[in-house]
């Protein structure tokens, strides 16, 4: 009888190709992924695993399984929100990871939302992006907040997943106040504003990327922006009067104060953000009712600036 953990696991080694990786996601040591997976394949009577003195690859027998246990996980998962959708209230642990601006600005909703269900315990984590789609994969986490910038995460994410669309969240301009450009009767104009001390994430984040395309837009030498981790840190520089950011809307829902906000003219940049389940989970009561928590939230979230 194969061993459903170590399916897990096994599914898990595919996805990530060696045996530290797997273990560091999943919270195992090197030592006792290797040892189940050693389980796994007495309990297969085939080799599972190529093993080197440095490496380990899938034999073709492993391949052919790890296909078949994430088949197999999957209906488990069913048959597991199947039997708890028939319990009356919400209950169990849901563990939602989220992009660090989703996190900051949903929280409030989702916690005053989901405290109403004392059968239910709640976990908010920030993670990195990219991260979201992999850990709903591997079972880490229930739900993933994530964001697109390319319009495309949908289509080229696998059939096993669901996206929720939550809300579009544009680019827009973060000066200080007391800035000629915080006067709402002055118009936005970018090509003014090359000279000024432009604040961006480091390269290769989505919103730095996004930054670019902006100011390519405009003609000329691209600004070299000074390079900060974290938007919040951002938006914190930019209320001192340090410099000015283009940032996504989200990131204002915390309130800073000494910053306005402008939306920028003709600028179609925008991320979509969603909420990201497999489907098998999405009938478990818990899961439904923090979905619910999640779209209050993403509605009553900052909402973009009005138009000039």
């Amino acid at each position: 009888m194969l061993e459903v953990r170590r399916l897990r696991l096994l599914s898990e080694f595919a996805r990530r190709g060696s045996i530290a990786a797997t273990a560091a996601a999943l919270g195992y040591t090197p030592s006792a992924v290797s040892q189940q997976l050693a389980a796994l394949e007495r309990e297969a009577h085939v080799p599972l695993l190529d093993r080197t003195a440095r490496s380990a690859e899938l034999t073709d027998a492993g391949r052919r399984l790890a296909e078949r246990a994430e088949e197999i996980l999957t209906l488990v998962e069913a048959a597991e929100a199947e039997l708890s959708a028939q319990a009356d209230t919400p209950s169990g642990r849901v563990v939602v990871t989220a992009f660090p601006t989703a996190a900051v600005a949903f929280a409030p909703t989702l916690a005053h939302s989901l405290r109403d269900h004392p059968g239910l315990t709640f976990v908010l984590r920030q993670t990195r992006p990219g991260d979201g789609i992999r850990q709903i994969q591997s079972g880490e986490v229930d739900i993933a907040l994530v964001d697109d910038w390319t319009g495309k995460l949908p289509d080229q994410s696998p059939a096993a997943l669901t996206f929720f669309h939550l809300r579009r969240d544009p680019l827009v301009l973060a000066v200080p106040d007391g800035h000629p450009m915080a006067n709402p009767d002055e118009p936005v104009d970018l090509q003014s504003l090359r000279e000024e001390s432009w604040m961006a994430a480091p390269p290769g984040e989505p919103s730095r990327q996004a930054v670019e395309r902006l100011m390519d837009t405009v003609g000329g030498a691209r600004p070299v922006p000074w390079e900060f981790e974290g938007l919040h840190t951002i938006l914190s520089l930019v209320a001192r009067g340090i410099g000015i950011a283009a940032i996504p809307a989200l990131a204002l829902a915390a309130g800073d104060q000494g910053v306005t906000v402008r939306r920028i003219p003709d600028c179609e940049l925008a991320r979509e953000v969603y909420a990201v389940t497999r489907a098998a989970s999405v009938r478990r009561p818990s899961v439904a009712v923090t979905l619910r928590a999640i779209y209050a939230a993403a509605r009553d979230a900052q909402p973009a600036p009005p138009g000039d």
